[in-house]
């Protein structure tokens, strides 16, 4: 563990009955926005679970802000706030009562988790819907709601599970910029549990990759998109030339012509790079831009799982 780390696990394990919800997995959360990616059973929530000391794990060991969860749980959730991804708020209380008394039961004077309440709904745009009962709220606004119960009382890192269900994509986006906030403007770490490639791919820093209980891939965003393997660039022409794709050929330069002028190119090493721009400058093409081909978290996910799925059967043959 460094200091950086906020979370570490190693070889975390842990079923429900029969259901092993996870196989020794092992990831590092650091600062700012991680995402924690998997689809629906993948064992997210039981993750978060685990890391509020909710439920021990049945193998391997988990540090959350340098504490165990096990044996130091009520430390711990009195510096990580959460927000759960079901409707749990009462209906019919006011949303300002709500997130003051959740800030006072996690230490906060009284008078301070008022005013503490009242800061964070102004700042999530609810200031003038804080006396409404929770129950009268649209998605959007419960959802709102319970990021400030999460953020009110000032933790060091807040766990959110799938905090844009049911909302709209405005409604989204604008979630997405609050959570991108809290860690820029507010200095508090953020798990975010989705299973939305593209919303994590926007707001995340980092991200941890769960497929089957595994931890199957974990690191920074822009590390993890720019894959393994030859470069590719995109070439993109005002028009499509069939000039500069003959001295392409010509100078056994790999690309995939994908119409409407662009171009994915292979680069192998620097003396591929110089071929490009010499068959460039020699067609007299109408260039528009060369960039850098960067994978989507998508293909990181499904590459991911399916080496994953591939060691396991490898695994289970050679017992």
């Amino acid at each position: 563990m460094t200091a950086a780390d906020v979370v570490v696990a190693d070889g975390v394990r842990k079923s429900w009955g029969d259901t092993l919800a996870l196989d020794s997995a092992t990831f590092r959360v650091g600062p700012g926005v991680t995402g924690l990616l998997g689809a629906n059973g993948s064992g997210k929530t039981t993750t978060l679970g685990l890391l509020l000391g909710m439920h021990a794990p049945d193998a391997g060991t988990l540090s959350v802000l340098g504490m165990d969860p096990v044996t130091q749980g009520a430390e711990i959730r009195g510096l990580v706030g959460y927000a759960p991804e079901h409707e749990t708020l009462p209906p019919d209380v006011a949303a300002y009562e709500v997130v003051a008394h959740l800030a006072e039961m996690r230490g906060l004077p009284r008078r301070e988790a008022a005013g503490r309440a009242s800061d964070v709904l102004f700042e999530l745009g609810l200031g003038e819907e804080r006396l409404r009962a929770v129950g009268t709220m649209s998605t959007g606004q419960k959802q709102r709601v319970k990021l400030a119960q999460a953020i009110a009382a000032d933790p060091t890192l807040v766990l959110l599970d799938e905090p844009t269900n049911g909302l709209d994509p405005m409604q989204r986006e604008e979630m997405l910029r609050l959570v991108r906030r809290v860690a820029d403007e507010l200095g508090i770490h953020v798990l975010l549990s989705s299973h939305l490639l593209e919303e994590v791919e926007r707001v995340a820093d980092a991200v941890i990759i769960l497929d089957g209980g595994r931890a199957v891939a974990a690191g920074n965003v822009s590390d993890l998109q720019a894959g393994e393997g030859p470069t590719e660039v995109m070439v993109t022409l005002d028009a499509a030339s069939r000039k500069l794709t003959t001295a392409l050929r010509a100078a056994k330069i790999g690309f995939q012509d994908l119409g409407g002028g662009r171009l994915l190119v292979t680069i192998l090493n620097d003396k591929t790079y110089d071929k490009l721009r010499d068959a460039i400058a020699a067609s007299a093409v109408s260039l528009r831009s060369i960039e850098r081909r960067r994978e989507t978290l998508e293909d990181v996910f499904f590459a991911a799982g399916d080496a994953a799925r591939a060691e396991a059967r490898t695994e289970a043959g050679s017992q």
